[in-house]
């Protein structure tokens, strides 16, 4: 089976994140010591790096770790899904949004597997706006469902355009 040009650009983000999610998450475990500093103040009040081990999911969800294996693969299949859909999209602003969200996923899964808990740092909560401490592949998750979004959105709005067109 040969893979569409356009699938590798989403299977590209999806390594791109988890290469950056894990170098990061190395660098905060390894280089920086945040597990035993708990926080580094980077640029305050705005932004600060503490430790935190997730081992739920948002909102501090099964926060027991109760549900890790079952996260693990919820996420997987997930991933699998956004990778067949890959295989399907025709357009960039799609292929995209699944990469980024196939990449948060297996970044996120690589650590409940390794540690039982998902590794965040960065945190925005002296802004007072945003009270969570997060991660890369947090952020690839969010960002990539937000271009999912805007995708649906703008392709349902070409697609009335072209029904305008055709009626006309």
């Amino acid at each position: 089976m040969k893979i569409p040009r356009i699938a590798l650009a989403a299977y590209g983000f999806a390594i791109l994140i988890i290469v950056v999610d894990q170098l990061t998450k190395a660098w905060v475990l390894s280089g920086l010591d945040l597990r035993e500093l708990g926080r580094v103040p980077v640029w305050p009040p705005v932004l600060n790096f503490t430790w935190v081990e997730n081992r739920g999911v948002s909102f501090g969800l099964f926060g027991d770790g109760s549900a890790r294996w079952m996260l693990s693969v919820f996420s997987v299949v997930v991933a699998g899904v956004l990778g067949w859909w890959a295989l399907k999209a025709d357009r960039r602003l799609l292929v995209t949004s699944i990469g980024l969200i196939m990449g948060g996923a297996i970044g996120n899964v690589i650590d409940r597997i390794r540690f039982g808990f998902v590794v965040d740092f960065l945190d925005f909560s002296g802004t007072g706006v945003f009270p969570w401490v997060f991660n890369v592949a947090d952020s690839a998750i969010t960002v990539g469902v937000i271009l999912l979004i805007l995708d649906s959105l703008l392709s349902e709005r070409a697609a009335k355009v072209g029904v305008a067109a055709e009626k006309s």
